[in-house]
């Protein structure tokens, strides 16, 4: 019998609500609150768009801010990407791990250059190619 190749465990993050950036304070006390503690708690109680406007609806915020908070919780399940990561790559136009595991390396990456060179003129702050590719490959993974 052939042995298959072995796949690497790629286990979904979960992190406290204080670490996903682009919260403020007011609204990571909303979340806690309202008993969202975690970015596992939050992807839980927001799995279709009706319980996003129903959350919104609860903490008397815009919709739009749950849907960001969901796409970054989403984001940085994958590993290598985490809390460090999952803003920049929302910001170059990624907005889930399935379209995170859909897009070639090489643009992904040349989104996220331009992205930094024109927001902050330093092409040096661009994470390389290889840790792009980890990215996409651990994102093909929970995709599965």
């Amino acid at each position: 019998m052939k042995k298959l190749p072995k796949i690497p465990s790629i286990k979904s993050q979960n992190w406290s609500i204080e670490k996903l950036p682009g919260l403020s304070k007011q609204h990571q006390t909303l979340l806690i609150e309202s008993g969202i503690t975690n970015t596992r708690k939050l992807l839980e109680i927001t799995y279709s768009p009706q319980q996003k406007l129903i959350l919104a609806s609860q903490l008397k915020i815009h919709p739009q801010y749950v849907k960001k908070w969901v796409a970054l919780a989403n984001l940085a399940r994958v590993p290598s990407i985490g809390c460090e990561y999952c803003g920049l790559l929302l910001h170059a136009g990624i907005a889930s791990v399935s379209q995170l595991s859909q897009i070639p390396v090489q643009r992904l990456h040349q989104q996220i250059l331009k992205l930094q060179v024109s927001t902050m003129q330093r092409r040096d702050l661009c994470p390389t190619v290889d840790l792009v590719q980890k990215w996409v490959q651990q994102a093909q993974f929970l995709s599965l």
